[in-house]
């Protein structure tokens, strides 16, 4: 019963895989489930110690995790503080990781610790099996509020805890309980895991615990889009360098989403980086020096990252060190979106995709906004005729001073006087006249790729660039160039998102031919803005019909099959044992058809008293059953098997009369719950 238990206890640790992987925790749990099971075998043969016994148990699983965990040796303070981290914050600092989480003690300490706690509890209890289960159910709970398992994984996991768990309360009941225990638990698990799969489809519920953002401590260093300028000053001096055939042609190292018409800030929620966001498909080593601040060359669609553990925010890539001081290096890998060639240029926006604001527009840069974009609705056209006529329309400032600011007045300045400007001013221009005409766009802040191999290549302050990008549906933020040095062929090096952007800004009609693509126009742009959605209720709504489910499927296994279990038992008694069950089985039937059967009365007493609606054959039956009753009380003799025969074929004419009864009697009666108490039996 202990294996039992510990496995079952275990099973709901191993729940935690979609967070922390099960290659992970295998080991840990594995480990702490040993140690309880020798502590609880060596118990019971050690009679001095049984009393020691949670003790025992909880000292050695924690000194099995520290040693696993912290390396071999004796304890010290620093195994003792991981431990306590593991009780303390690991639960937390999870919370701030990005999923599945890296596997470090300080994350993932606080499962195997949960778990020999549950362990010791329930090994505790085990007198009353139903109730050491508990503690592993609430580990299971808490692992479900983490991140829910879902679809078919989510029926395995219930079908296989239901397994262990019925097999445990079926070998420690009576053997005729067995079965009406274990098949009402099976059904239930079945119905909650495929009710489970129903609801969840894959996403996360809204019940789960969210991800924190992980805290950030003040950064004490510029905004890097006000670097821009400044480093354009400075052409030569080395940034970062990277090997490998990375396919881009831009390193991102902030995205800024929030303008209030003075200046643009970054708004990411960053996270502990875990093992992965993804599967890679591109790669690059990369080496940024001593200095600098504190963002890393990322790219949008990032997947993992060696070498480093930065903070990252999974909504653009942007990676960030804070507290950097020496030299990094570190391997990067990211991924592309898959895009047609032929669909990108009609492709419509993303409607639902958080941009930011616009601030205090100053007067004519409304109507510039249409007029760039020449009436068109918002689609990714639009965005490619506002990139073309910034490119058209503007210069790129040269000169040992360069224009700084991105602030209304300085793009006031740029869009209506001198008309040249820097990347800088290009980006946040192209971002705010987006965004007035109801384009979601943002403004990336990076680098340029320079020209070179697959060897090593270095970036210098002269790739400094800002440039826009815009939120296109079913593809993801398109980044965008309206100095027009992506028309003029710098991105002829980059992957597959670049190249499809290159392919339909070509394909893009003259301004005297603009119009707009065949696509419908996206609801929420038009309809304006919607009552405020209550997915919870729905949520609710569906669990307590699961719950109501289950609840049928369990009195429609239960009651049955309680009855047939103790059917059997009866059936298998003989002589005259076997007589006295058969009419005991006929009271029960009696009863479950609503006719009242006092404590007293003899089976002939109660053929006198049938209501006249019960057919005949139900009177005859008892008629002939009160007969084998007389037999096995008064004769000398006694019942034999033949007579227990007679007895059971009475009972069997009994049942049949009532199956001239109406559907509705039937089947209330199919599920009497009276019928399945025993009162005492007189039979003098």
């Amino acid at each position: 019963m202990a294996a039992l238990l510990l496995l079952a206890t275990g099973l709901a640790g191993l729940l935690f895989a979609p967070v922390f992987g099960m290659g992970a925790l295998l080991l840990p749990l594995v480990t702490v489930l040993l140690v309880c099971f020798a502590v609880t075998e060596v118990s019971l043969r050690v009679a001095a110690l049984r009393p020691w016994r949670p003790v025992l148990m909880l000292v050695l699983g924690l000194l099995a995790l520290g040693e696993l965990e912290f390396g071999p040796g004796l304890p010290d303070a620093a195994m003792l503080r991981g431990l306590l981290d593991g009780v303390t914050r690991s639960w937390q600092l999870t919370l701030q990781s990005t999923w599945p989480a890296r596997a470090d003690a300080e994350l993932f300490l606080f499962v195997p610790l949960a778990v020999l706690f549950a362990a010791v509890l329930a090994i505790e209890l085990s007198r009353l099996p139903a109730v050491a289960l508990l503690p592993g159910l609430a580990v299971a709970g808490l692992s479900q509020a983490y991140l829910a398992l879902s679809g078919p994984v989510a029926t395995a996991a219930g079908l296989a805890y239901v397994v262990v768990a019925g097999t445990l309360l079926a070998v420690t009941r009576r053997r005729e309980s067995r079965l009406v225990l274990l098949l009402p638990t099976v059904v239930l698990a079945v119905a909650v895991s495929a009710g489970g799969t129903a609801v969840d489809q894959g996403v996360r519920p809204s019940l789960a615990l969210e991800h924190e953002t992980a805290p950030v401590p003040p950064l004490r260093v510029d905004n890097p889009l006000d670097e821009v300028a400044d480093r354009l000053t400075r052409p030569g001096e080395p940034v970062f360098g990277y090997t490998g055939t990375a396919g881009t042609d831009r390193w991102r190292i902030a995205v800024l989403t929030d303008f209030d018409g003075a200046g643009w800030r970054a708004n990411g929620d960053y996270l502990r980086l875990g093992a992965t966001l993804g599967t890679a498909t591109r790669h690059a080593r990369i080496t940024v020096p001593a200095g600098g601040g504190p963002w890393l060359p990322s790219q949008p669609l990032l997947a993992t990252v060696a070498g480093a553990d930065p903070l990252v925010d999974p909504a653009t890539g942007t990676l960030l060190l804070p507290g950097r001081r020496g030299p990094v290096e570190y391997e990067l890998g990211w991924r592309e979106p898959a895009v047609a060639p032929d669909t990108l240029l009609d492709a419509g926006i993303d409607a639902s995709a958080v941009s930011g604001g616009v601030g205090q527009v100053p007067p004519g840069v409304a109507e510039l906004a249409r007029t760039a974009t020449g009436g068109l609705r918002p689609s990714f056209r639009a965005a490619l005729v506002l990139e073309r006529y910034l490119a058209e329309n503007y210069r790129q400032a040269t000169g040992p001073v360069l224009p700084t600011g991105s602030g209304w007045a300085q793009l006031s300045g740029f869009l209506f006087t001198t008309r040249a400007g820097t990347s800088e001013q290009f980006a946040t221009a192209y971002v705010a006249l987006a965004r007035l005409i109801g384009i979601p766009a943002r403004v990336a802040v990076g680098f340029r790729t320079p020209p070179g191999g697959p060897g090593p290549v270095t970036v210098h302050n002269g790739d400094s660039f800002a440039w826009p990008e815009v939120a296109v549906a079913g593809v993801g933020w398109v980044p965008l160039d309206p100095t027009g040095g992506a028309s003029r062929g710098t991105a002829a090096a980059a992957g597959a998102l670049a190249r499809v952007t290159a392919q339909a800004r070509e394909a893009l009609p003259p301004s005297q031919r603009l119009r707009d693509p065949e696509v419908p126009m996206d609801e929420h742009a038009t309809t304006g803005p919607s009552e405020p959605e209550t997915p919870w209720i729905g949520t609710l709504l569906t669990w307590l019909g699961i719950g109501v489910a289950s609840v049928l499927a369990f009195v429609a296994v239960a009651i049955p099959g309680r009855r047939a279990v103790r059917t059997a038992r009866r059936r298998r008694r003989t002589g005259s044992a076997a007589v006295i069950a058969a009419w005991m089985e006929a009271r029960d039937v009696l009863r479950a058809h609503d006719i009242v059967v006092s404590r007293g009365a003899t089976a002939r007493e109660l053929a006198r008293r049938l209501p006249s609606t019960v057919d005949s054959s139900v009177a005859e039956g008892l008629e002939w059953l009160a007969r084998q009753v007389d037999i096995t009380l008064w004769s000398p003799y006694g019942a034999d098997d033949r007579t227990a025969a007679q007895a059971w074929s009475a009972v069997r004419a009994i049942r049949k009369g009532f199956t001239e009864a109406s559907f509705r009697t039937r089947l209330r009666a199919a599920f009497a719950l009276g019928s399945l108490r025993e009162p005492g039996l007189v039979t003098e």
